[in-house]
């Protein structure tokens, strides 16, 4: 089966729709989102209800946590991201509301693990930054491949049995070979706003037979979703750092 993988969609429905157009395309067969549908976009209701749609027909997600902070006071976050939680939570409705505080923290699918943050303390919302971060996650789960966002920074990394561990940083569109010999995190980039300096919304797709996993971005209307923002009275910098990428 082949997998789509998308998180870190944070309101950008421009962003979001590429995505799930360039997926089906190359052929997805299931979707899976890692979390933070909410957050610094202007469409959190859209993206939100095509989440709910999805699950509905079979997607795997899990909760991020900006999906956390629209239904607790506790969550810290800086300034502009606070700000947009705040609107954000006055844009959904009830059963949307409650859908992001039902979704689990991680999902166990066969031999893979799903998650925002990392395996060890998904509660925590720890960043993958280094082979450190990657290592301590891998090691609290025999998952052969753990797929999570939070970072909004593509990134593979790999234990093998005597924990020497790999990273890189994928290409794009080149496939990678998941050996069964080693595990694997893949630590996936953001759909609705970048940060590693391509603009380009990112996602993965995953062959759950051949075990091959390509990074994969969807160039999308930019100006639309930066609009949106700037129209709702949001953060500029919300905005203006889309183009960026980062």
């Amino acid at each position: 089966m082949l997998l789509a993988v998308f998180s870190d969609i944070h309101g950008n429905r421009q962003a979001f729709e590429a995505c799930l157009k360039v997926a089906r395309a190359k052929g997805a067969e299931r979707f899976v989102l890692l979390g933070d549908f909410v957050g610094y976009g202007a469409d959190p209701e859209w993206v939100v209800d095509t989440a709910m749609e999805l699950v509905a027909q079979g997607a795997v997600a899990v909760r991020g946590n900006h999906d956390q902070a629209v239904n607790s006071s506790t969550e810290t976050m800086n300034a502009e991201a606070q700000i947009a939680i705040e609107w954000t939570r006055g844009r959904l409705d009830a059963a949307q509301r409650r859908f992001l505080a039902e979704l689990p923290m991680l999902v166990e699918d066969s031999d893979r693990l799903f998650v925002h943050s990392e395996a060890s303390s998904p509660q925590r919302w720890h960043y993958v930054r280094s082979t450190a971060d990657a290592a301590k996650s891998l090691i609290s789960t025999p998952a052969h491949v753990t797929f999570c966002g939070h970072i909004h920074r593509p990134a593979l990394y790999s234990m093998s049995v005597t924990a020497k561990m790999t990273s890189f940083v994928p290409k794009t569109d080149v496939p990678v070979q998941l050996l069964r010999g080693r595990q694997w995190l893949a630590v996936l980039g953001s759909v609705g706003q970048p940060r590693d300096g391509d603009p380009s919304a990112s996602f993965v797709l995953f062959d759950t037979v051949s075990c091959q996993i390509t990074y994969c971005r969807a160039p999308y209307d930019i100006a639309s979703a930066a609009g949106r923002i700037r129209e709702n009275g949001l953060p500029p910098w919300l905005a203006d750092r889309l183009s960026q990428g980062r």
